[in-house]
């Protein structure tokens, strides 16, 4: 009897002691986790108007809810009395060996964070990033994937886009096509533009705003060099460049325009 007694004593001072903490730290919970549901809710409402890629709207709902509610737990365990300092240094010591281990991807990982967020491209623009020209078919969080000329896959790092140079076709909403042709030095310059214009005014895929344009560009060994820009869409680059430059042979060749071959006069003194 008297050791059931004093086991009762004991428990009875355990509830004083941890009853109002363990009441507390429920209360504590339970308010939390509300309001970490409403802030994840409140953050991905946020995203969705900014028009946040959806990928990246998901991944950071998750990770944002899963990182306050690891804290909210640890902040319950201590206020039950539970020592969290060697769980938290455990914690620690294990998210700095995973961080160096991927820090290559982590890298990546912020990468395609701030290209979803700032958006200095989109899906279907045309861009020129780490030496490689391409339409963008996909962007995911690690790596982007480009559609080259060549019909070829390329997938870069994130990491590398973010850090390197963009050129964004696509933003403008009109591409200029550089183009050069020659023309014999005989030649009359001023037929060979309106040629060459009546070319490019003819083309449906042309642009008439900006202008296209011809001029000297420069006097060659063997040629006149005329300097030809028509501006076109994005999505139209090639269909222009290559029409243009058969388009524009054939009309200067009806014209009696000469395009001359790389040719070197040689002169004899005889003595």
């Amino acid at each position: 009897m008297e050791d059931y007694q004093n086991l009762i004593e004991k428990a009875y001072e355990m509830i004083l002691i941890y009853g109002p903490k363990v009441v507390l730290a429920i209360v504590v919970l339970v308010a939390g986790l509300w309001i970490i549901n409403r802030l994840t809710r409140g953050a991905r409402r946020m995203m969705e108007q900014r028009k946040v890629n959806v990928s990246l709207i998901g991944f950071v709902s998750s990770l944002t809810n899963l990182g306050l509610k690891a804290l909210l737990l640890i902040s319950v365990a201590g206020m039950i009395g539970i020592q969290t300092t060697s769980f938290i240094a455990i914690l620690g010591a294990a998210g700095l060996a995973i961080g160096l281990a991927l820090q290559g991807t982590l890298a990546n990982f912020a990468g395609g964070i701030m290209i979803l967020i700032f958006k200095p491209f989109q899906v279907g623009d045309l861009i020129k990033t780490q030496g490689h020209l391409g339409v963008v078919k996909e962007i995911h969080i690690v790596v982007t994937v480009l559609l080259s000329p060549q019909n070829k896959t390329i997938i870069i790092p994130n990491g590398a886009i973010s850090n390197g140079d963009i050129t964004n076709y696509t933003t403008e909403g009109l591409i200029r096509v550089d183009m050069t042709f020659g023309i014999s030095y005989k030649s009359n310059i001023k037929q060979a533009r309106e040629v060459l214009l009546r070319v490019m005014n003819q083309h449906p895929l042309v642009l008439q705003e900006p202008a296209p344009f011809v001029g000297v560009s420069g006097l060659a060994d063997s040629a006149v060099e005329l300097a030809v820009r028509p501006h076109t869409k994005p999505e139209n680059y090639w269909a222009v460049y290559f029409d243009v430059y058969e388009q524009g042979k054939v009309a200067l060749d009806e014209a009696g325009v000469s395009i001359p071959f790389p040719q070197m006069d040689v002169h004899l003194n005889q003595l």
